[in-house]
């Protein structure tokens, strides 16, 4: 009798144990991802350590990675050491599950020159193991002047309507039809599902939909030019902001995007309910043969 009671209270210990094991396992997996807010603070720190000129600010993992323009850079160097101040434009997109904290915003470098800066920062452990930019400039002598980021592009900020959430893989699939529509130079022909009220902007342009200028607005009414090898992976899914975000490299065009060159890009899409309500995008133009070097977040189906 007493060596069954012995038994069976060390069994018990054992179970007790290896539940707590478990419990403890399970929270410290909780407690190695970031949540929404984390992501967002990571974001604050990092523009904060940008005009700083202090790397050494942000919680870095001892391998960290650094591209700027898709190029391996040294952390410190390139934007790093010109920018000087932030302005109110800054548009963050959150990807909890794959740990991906992103945004547009703009810079200053020196009193006049703006800096659009896309930047992904990849966090695993509560650190940042990856660092990923774009840096477009403009300067009072460009061609085109941003008009349209001095508060959040219209729509992105919005919650999605109750009921009109998509599935990670349905938000992909909707986001994608866009460079598909490019490819073939047809948004009608790409079967690209733009809401009634969508619209496009671009460095800082409404380029399309209202308030674009041009006595049609209308997505589908653009005359588009053909972008027969133009590549697309997926850089962010904002679940729960209805946002994708997809590199691209719009491919060979001719000299269209300067000679040799092509159009890089992060452009995000604000989807929901099916459809494309808002397109936002900072690019630039870069050599046709530029690869991200980072890989797509979600698989691109063929």
């Amino acid at each position: 009798m007493f060596q069954q009671r012995y038994t069976f209270k060390a069994k018990t210990l054992v179970a007790t144990g290896l539940l707590t094991l478990l419990g403890l396992s399970s929270a410290s997996a909780s407690a190695a991802d970031c949540d929404r807010a984390c992501l967002g603070n990571m974001l604050t720190k990092y523009v904060d350590a940008l005009i700083a000129h202090d790397a050494s600010k942000l919680p870095l993992a001892d391998n960290v990675k650094f591209t700027e323009d898709s190029k391996d850079a040294k952390l410190g160097e390139g934007i790093w050491k010109s920018v000087t101040a932030k302005t109110v434009f800054r548009q963050d997109y959150l990807d909890v599950k794959k740990q991906v904290a992103a945004a547009h915003m703009v810079l200053m470098e020196g009193d006049k020159n703006q800096a659009q800066l896309s930047v992904l920062l990849y966090i695993k452990d509560n650190k940042i193991t990856g660092i990923e930019t774009l840096v477009n400039r403009i300067t009072p002598e460009s061609r085109f002047q941003p008009k349209e980021l001095g508060a959040p592009v219209r729509g992105f900020p919005d919650a999605v309507p109750a009921g009109k959430k998509m599935a990670r893989d349905a938000m992909i699939k909707t986001a994608l039809t866009y460079p598909e529509g490019l490819r073939i130079g047809s948004f009608i022909d790409g079967d690209t599902p733009f809401a009634k009220e969508a619209y496009r902007v671009e460095n800082g342009v409404i380029t399309a939909g209202q308030g674009c200028g041009r006595g049609d607005c209308n997505m589908y009414a653009q005359n588009l030019m053909v972008h027969p090898s133009i590549i697309a992976n997926v850089a962010v899914v904002d679940e729960e902001n209805g946002v994708v975000v997809l590199w691209m490299n719009f491919g060979h065009t001719g000299d269209s995007y300067g000679v040799g060159n092509s159009l890089i890009t992060f452009e995000a899409f604000k989807v929901w309910g099916g459809e494309i309500h808002s397109v936002n995008a900072f690019f630039k133009g870069l050599p046709i043969g530029t690869s991200r070097y980072w890989p797509t977040s979600d698989r691109v189906a063929k």
